[in-house]
């Protein structure tokens, strides 16, 4: 057996660039490329290793470790988990700023690899810089509060270990049930240690997805329960787009008439104005799908984790009769609310489905009460969304102003805070994959870096990132990013001095505003800041404006929308307002004991809510 001496480091970088897959018959890297910031536990270990593999694996700067995971798992999602990209940080600071991405990637069963340096395996300098020490266990650091965020962790303290941990880790990055983030920590003086690995570990290898058919008597289950159906529901999660069952969903739909629903993430699996598309459900549902969901008696969950947001708290399904069949990849999420389980790549399962459906449709009471709920509902959504000028426009016509700009292959992207509500039920999606909100983990300073993710991984669409003044406020460094990679965002910052989403739902559970809205905040003589969001955003390379009211801002996104590189606008909303129709009860704990009647009121609401939730597994 031939081999070739390298270093940890070196070994590493060679192996993920011989990972490929397979899309539309191009064979691609498996492993888009290496996002770094540099420090003392990572630069001449991985720097040295990363440099000489420049032109098989492209190593990208950013200028902050969150943003930075941010934007490779907002690219996996974008690929569809096809690809995947890494991110490499020092030990310390560097390493614990990636905590949060790791959460959202496990929450979302998105692939990230991420690769933080370690302190020395050999000790030798203890206690190195940035060293956490632990009196009881010399063996902790810091990357150890990546373990519960990780799919996959290991800490590498021999070169060899690489051998079995890289097709590990490789394994889950690209498999559809375990699809999750990966960690493998780095010890520096390990990254710099050579071995003589077997060349035959280097060679291509090419991985495809696994699409798991059936089980005939889950299978049989089912269909006795879909033909059983008087009122059939489908909710379409996020799973129908990473299986790329899109067409199988619509086929499915088209021949038997059943209406859909869809999640957070499974929103753009139809096109918003196919005949059985029903919108949002749940807590940020359209009222059409919401009300069909309170009557079903079968509703058929593809590829969603049913998280409290879709089951708004487990009390939207409220026809007693009403059973669950979840089709799903993962073993886990298809048991879930005591549902009849079919596991199975989401392909394979809708075909299955409409095959041994044959000629059964739904009743045409029911498809007619679905297309009737329907015809509402978008009377609402014209209406809320219509261009009227005030000072203060709304979340709700903002996104409106937008959306009519958007072509219809554009790829909206958010997450976090009221907006995510707003867009679930108003946006207007055409394509698959034109919907990119972040909404498992709800992790507010994700939509500029997940912006970048999308228009690396989908550079022909356009990318419109809508985001709030909080967030932007807490994570906008990965602007500078895309100006300096040239990948054009247009980024909406919509101003309501404050988080008002959270503003919003701290008085309706009773209480008064209180340090949400910079006016409630405590503050110094001089009050709240003035913030002029387009001139940072100049600063930091991008074009910017600031506009008032949504006749301006119609015409500042067609600017946008012709200029070469980034562009920001900025404009005052409302803080107030979100859209009264639609939507379902979510559960927020209401303290039991209080001074304010309102609280009291708000608790009473809240135990009448409590007694209709489900109590299934």
């Amino acid at each position: 057996m031939s081999t070739i001496r390298l270093t940890t480091s070196q070994a590493l970088v060679r192996y993920l660039a011989a990972q490929e897959v397979e899309i539309n018959g191009e064979r691609l890297p498996l492993v888009a490329g290496v996002w770094a910031i540099f420090g003392h536990g990572n630069v001449a270990g991985m720097g040295e290793a990363l440099e000489a593999e420049r032109e098989r694996l492209p190593t990208l700067r950013a200028h902050n470790e969150q943003g930075m995971a941010h934007a490779a798992v907002a690219f996996a999602k974008a690929s569809n988990r096809r690809r995947v990209m890494a991110c490499t940080t020092s030990i310390g600071p560097g390493a614990t700023n990636l905590v949060t991405a790791a959460a959202l990637a496990h929450v979302n069963r998105l692939p990230l690899l991420l690769l933080p340096g370690d302190y020395f395996a050999s000790r030798a300098p203890d206690p190195v810089l940035q060293q956490l020490e632990v009196a009881g266990d010399p063996s902790l650091s810091v990357n150890d509060t990546l373990r519960p965020v990780s799919r996959y962790w290991d800490r590498i303290v021999r070169p060899e270990q690489l051998l079995t941990s890289l097709p590990r880790a490789v394994q889950t990055l690209t498999d559809p049930v375990e699809c999750g983030p990966v960690t493998l920590s780095l010890p520096q003086d390990v990254q710099a240690e050579a071995w003589d690995f077997p060349e035959d570990f280097f060679r291509p290898r090419l991985h495809y997805t696994r699409q798991a058919p059936p089980d005939q008597r889950e299978l049989a289950r089912a269909l006795a329960a879909l033909q059983d159906a008087r009122k059939p529901l489908l909710i379409a999660g996020g799973g129908v787009h990473y299986a790329g069952a899109c067409g199988a969903l619509r086929e499915l739909v088209e021949r038997t008439g059943l209406p859909v629903a869809e999640t957070q993430a499974g929103k753009g699996a139809l096109p918003w104005d196919h005949p059985a598309q029903l919108g949002a459900i749940g807590v940020t549902g359209s009222s059409a799908a919401n009300a069909m969901a309170q009557e079903a008696d079968l509703v058929i969950c593809v590829g969603t984790r049913l998280q409290d947001f879709t089951t708004a708290s487990r009390t939207l399904f409220a026809n007693p009769d009403c059973r669950l069949l979840c089709v799903n990849v993962s073993a886990y999420d298809a048991a879930k609310h005591g549902a009849l389980s079919l596991v199975c790549d989401a392909v394979q399962g809708l075909e299955a489905l409409k095959a041994g459906l044959q000629d059964w449709q739904v009743n045409n009471a029911w498809r007619e009460r679905a297309q009737c709920e329907t015809g509402r509902w978008q009377q609402v959504v014209e209406q809320v969304t219509a261009a009227t000028e005030v000072v203060l426009p709304s979340d709700a016509q903002v996104l409106g102003a937008v959306n009519r700009a958007a072509p219809d292959d554009a790829v909206v992207v958010c997450a976090a805070g009221g907006l995510p509500g707003e867009l679930h039920k108003l946006w207007r999606c055409a394509r698959p994959n034109g919907y990119h909100v972040e909404y498992g983990y709800s992790c507010m300073g994700y939509e500029i870096a997940g912006g970048l993710g999308v228009a690396m991984a989908l550079p022909e669409r356009e990318v419109f990132v809508l985001v709030g003044d909080g967030s932007y406020l807490m994570m906008n460094s990965e602007l500078a990013t895309a100006v300096m990679l040239g990948r054009k965002l247009v980024v909406v910052v919509l101003d309501n001095s404050g988080f008002g989403c959270i503003n919003r739902l701290q008085q309706i559970c009773g209480a008064g505003p209180f340090n949400n809205l910079l006016t409630d905040c405590e503050q110094g003589e001089d009050g709240s800041p003035s913030i002029d969001f387009a001139a940072h955003a100049r600063a930091l390379g991008a074009q910017a404006e600031a506009v008032t009211g949504i006749g301006a801002l119609e015409q500042a996104l067609e600017r946008a929308r012709a200029a070469r590189g980034c562009y920001v606008i900025t404009l005052a909303t409302d803080p107030g307002p979100s859209t009264a129709e639609g939507g379902a009860w979510w559960e927020v704990a209401v303290p039991e004991v209080s001074l304010r009647k309102s609280v009291t009121q708000a608790r009473r609401g809240y135990l009448d809510n409590k007694r209709k939730q489900r109590r299934d597994a």
